[in-house]
């Protein structure tokens, strides 16, 4: 029969627990991943370029790198933990609608920045915070892309085409019809892809005056209404 001492009757499998990990480096893993999710939330503020920019999806970008990084430093200590951590991460669904793809962009950086950071690579995570968002500075402010846009035009008289295709030609580089349609009542709908000059939308206008115009909307690929 074994002894049994005064220690192994108040033994606290939480303080085992606790004494494997260094509560310093997980001090510092949790600030680095506070510190970097504040400049991706400056990032993301600095370079939003959509209709209504989310302040509550800006700043959950801070939590999901803090509580990226809480996982990890958990689990790094116990294998059985991590197992289970996957087992129960697993049936986590993120249900809410990305309708920007650099959304997905901000997320993966976020959660990047958790692992890493969790993980104790704390310089990669500080290098690959400001390469990214010099990058993502440059590319967003800087460069200028010229997007097409869809110019979708309902008329009541066919003969108006003609009118349609003048003023259009005047205002724009180049563009072509992507469909037509007639609509019940005699109605048409006619699609142009347009490149505009100088991103002046203001010839809309112009068509929307004309006699026989129903509407006249003018939007970009991303979904963004210009007029």
């Amino acid at each position: 029969m074994s002894n049994i001492s005064f220690e192994d009757i108040f033994k606290s499998s939480i303080l085992e627990k606790t004494s494997n990990f260094s509560v310093i480096d997980s001090l510092i893993g949790l600030l680095v991943a506070f510190g970097v999710g504040l400049f991706i939330y400056y990032v993301y503020k600095k370079t939003f370029s959509g209709v209504i920019y989310s302040h509550t999806f800006n700043i959950s970008l801070i939590i999901i790198s803090m509580a990226t990084a809480l996982i990890i430093i958990g689990i790094s200590s116990n294998v059985l933990l991590s197992l289970g951590m996957v087992g129960a991460l697993s049936i986590v669904r993120f249900r809410t609608p990305i309708k920007d793809p650099m959304d997905l962009v901000y997320l993966f950086w976020a959660i990047v920045t958790g692992i890493l950071c969790g993980a104790g690579f704390i310089i990669l995570v500080i290098l690959g915070a400001i390469l990214i968002g010099l990058v993502l500075i440059l590319f967003t402010n800087r460069i200028k892309i010229e997007n097409p846009y869809l110019l979708v035009v309902k008329y009541t008289n066919e003969a108006l085409e003609d009118s349609l295709t003048k003023t259009i030609s005047t205002h724009a580089k180049k563009f072509s019809i992507k469909s037509k349609s007639i609509m019940p009542g005699n109605d048409f709908e006619v699609t142009y892809e347009i490149r505009v000059k100088e991103n002046n939308s203001t010839f809309i206008n112009t068509i929307s005056k004309l006699d026989g115009v129903k509407s006249a909307i003018m939007l970009s690929y991303d979904g963004n209404f210009t007029a």
